[in-house]
């Protein structure tokens, strides 16, 4: 994500700060409060409840901006909301998930936050430094970087699954039907908002994408190293689901982009 970042990725906040303001308030707001809500309802409990927190919890995926570009929406916004996002990240997440999940998880705010600097943050912030002094050379692996991406999160997936197959033997439909609904509704939720305060239809399709795709790659990581192989089990569904549902919402406003 670093690496396809530049420093003109941000001016888009001082351009139109209410379009990212709306965007960035709408990812930390409705996903944390969803996933709380809709794991509540399908009676999950424990670390499948917190997976789905860790989810909720989390900035916005680099895959959004690739389905933004092909359901025609604003890409210049989905590029600075994600970027936003991932820098509110380590603050934001811990805070989120401190609140939301059991009062006594056995992690502190500042473990969960230097594990976001350290998987996000530091890592985005490299990829932009290095582009900006070797642009040429980044240009060069740009086409192959999306490849890069998906082949880390299938090995994180692989390795989900493989160390829940009870769990995904006993409880996967019922988890499955709660990520799905999750997702659903952040993007349905994320369109309605955007719509409601007047962005037009391309920023409107930015912003629905921004909120109901999450970084289910750091859910999984902080899932990882702070709790157990099943927290991360919300993360790897939802890291296959969110593509899916992500790849057909986008042609679908591809063929209609027309109309409203």
């Amino acid at each position: 994500m670093g690496l396809t970042l530049r420093g003109s990725d941000f001016a888009l906040v001082a351009k139109r700060p209410w379009a990212v303001l709306v965007g960035v308030v709408a990812q930390f707001v409705i996903m944390p409060l969803l996933a709380w809500a809709v794991g509540g309802l399908y009676g999950l409990t424990g670390m499948a409840l917190l997976g789905m927190i860790l989810v909720g919890s989390a900035p916005g995926g680099t895959a959004s901006n690739v389905i933004v570009y092909l359901g025609k929406g604003d890409t210049a916004l989905s590029v600075t909301m994600t970027a936003i996002s991932t820098l509110l990240a380590p603050f934001l997440t811990p805070l989120l998930i401190l609140w939301l999940a059991d009062e006594t998880l056995d992690v502190g705010f500042m473990d969960l936050f230097g594990s976001i600097l350290q998987v996000v943050l530091i890592p985005v912030l490299a990829g932009i430094v290095v582009r900006a002094i070797a642009g040429k050379f980044v240009e060069k692996l740009l086409p192959y970087l999306p490849l890069v991406s998906v082949g880390g999160i299938v090995l994180v997936v692989l390795g989900v699954v493989a160390a829940n197959a009870q769990t995904v033997l006993s409880t996967g439909l019922l988890l499955a039907l709660a990520v799905i609904t999750h997702n659903l509704l952040g993007l349905l939720l994320g369109y309605g908002t955007a719509k409601a305060v007047g962005l037009d239809r391309a920023g409107r399709r930015a912003v629905s994408v921004e909120v109901g795709m999450q970084n289910s790659g750091l859910a999984a990581s902080l899932a990882a190293t702070h709790f157990t192989p099943a927290a991360a089990l919300p993360a790897a569904l939802f890291s296959v689901w969110h593509n899916l549902s992500g790849a057909g919402l986008a042609t679908w406003w591809a063929r209609r982009s027309g109309t409203r």
